[in-house]
C-alpha cells in the first residue's frame, strides 16, 4: 500500500508541473487562437488518440448502462464544462487571478470528499477553508474593484471559479468509476471522445466547418505547438496519470498538489507574460494563504 501511494504521490507531482506550465502556455496560445475552436481543435487531437487506445481495450469497456451514463457525466463535466469554462474565463482574465482563484480548489475537493465520499475533515479544515474562500471571492471580485478595470476580468474570473466545481464534481465521479475496477485510461480516453463529440459541433454550428478548417490551417507554428502541448501532455498524458493516481489517495490528498502548481505558473506568469500584481491581489493572496496554512495545519502526535 505504501509503494501504490509514493507511485501516486510521484504521478501527481509530475502531473502538477504539466499544468503549471500547461497555464503560461494557455494563456499564450489564446493571444493567436480563440477559446471555441482552440478547444475544439485540440480534442481533434485528444480525442483522435483516445479512439486509437480504446480499439487496445474493447475487452475492458464497461458493460453496464449505468457505468456508461456515469463516464458519460464524468467525462462531460472534466472536459466540456470544466475546460470550456476555465479556457474561456483565462481568454478574459489573468493567470494570476486564475492561480489564486484555483488554490481553494484542494480545500472545495476535501469538503466534497467529506460530504459525498464520507472523508474526514477537521475543525481546523472547516476555518481555514472559509478564510480561503473569503480570500477567492477578494480575487474574483478584484476587476470590479480596482479603479480602471473592466467587467470583463470580473466575468472571466467567476467563469474559472465555476470550472473549478465542475472539475471537483467529475473528480467525484472519477472516484466512484475506479472504486468499481474501471481502468483509469479507459476513463481519460472516453473522457476526450465525450470532448470531442460534443465541442466541435458548437463550433461548426457557430463558425461554420469552413471558418473553423481555414483558422486551423493558418495558425501560426507556434500555437499549433501550443494545442499540441494542451493535448497531449496537458491534455491525454496528464489527465491519465491524475486517473491513475486516484486510486492509492484520497480526493483531498490529490487536491494537496493544487497548491505546487501556483509556484510554477506565478513566477512565469510575471516574467514571460509580464502581468501585474495589484494591492488587492496581494490581500487575496495573503488571506488564501492563511485559510490554506490554517486547514492543512496537523498537530504532532
Amino acid at each position: 500500500m505504501a509503494a501504490a501511494r509514493t507511485k501516486a504521490f510521484i504521478l501527481l507531482l509530475i502531473t502538477t508541473l504539466i499544468w503549471g506550465a500547461a497555464t503560461i502556455i494557455l494563456k499564450y496560445t489564446l493571444n493567436g487562437i480563440t477559446p471555441l475552436p482552440f478547444l475544439s481543435y485540440r480534442f481533434l487531437i485528444s480525442g483522435g488518440l483516445g479512439i486509437v487506445s480504446l480499439l487496445f481495450y474493447r475487452g475492458k469497456l464497461p458493460k453496464t448502462a449505468r457505468s456508461w451514463i456515469i463516464i458519460a457525466v464524468y467525462s462531460f463535466l472534466s472536459t466540456t464544462m470544466s475546460l470550456g469554462l476555465l479556457f474561456l474565463g483565462l481568454a478574459k482574465t489573468t493567470v494570476l487571478d486564475l492561480i489564486l482563484i484555483t488554490l481553494i480548489g484542494p480545500l472545495m475537493a476535501e469538503i466534497a470528499g467529506v460530504v459525498f465520499l464520507k472523508e474526514k475533515v477537521t475543525r481546523l479544515e472547516k476555518i481555514g477553508t472559509f478564510i480561503a474562500l473569503s480570500g477567492a471571492l477578494l480575487t474574483i471580485l478584484e476587476p470590479a474593484l480596482e479603479a480602471g478595470h473592466s467587467f470583463g476580468g470580473l466575468g472571466g474570473n467567476l467563469l474559472i471559479f465555476t470550472s473549478m466545481f465542475a472539475d471537483i464534481a467529475s473528480l467525484l465521479l472519477l472516484k466512484k468509476l475506479i472504486k468499481n475496477d474501471i481502468s483509469p485510461t479507459i476513463l481519460t480516453q472516453i473522457s476526450f471522445i465525450i470532448g470531442l463529440m460534443t465541442l466541435l459541433p458548437i463550433s461548426i454550428v457557430f463558425m461554420g466547418i469552413g471558418p473553423f478548417m481555414h483558422i486551423v490551417w493558418e495558425l501560426p507554428i507556434q500555437y499549433h505547438l501550443g494545442v499540441l502541448y494542451m493535448a497531449i501532455m496537458s491534455g491525454t498524458v496528464a489527465y491519465a496519470m491524475r486517473a491513475r493516481a486516484q486510486k492509492a489517495i484520497t480526493v483531498g490528498e490529490a487536491g494537496l498538489f493544487g497548491y505546487l502548481g501556483s509556484i510554477v505558473s506565478a513566477p512565469l506568469a510575471v516574467i514571460f507574460l509580464h502581468e501585474t500584481i495589484t494591492s488587492l491581489f496581494i490581500a487575496g493572496a495573503i488571506l488564501i494563504g492563511i485559510g490554506v496554512g490554517v486547514a492543512e495545519y496537523r498537530k504532532k502526535r
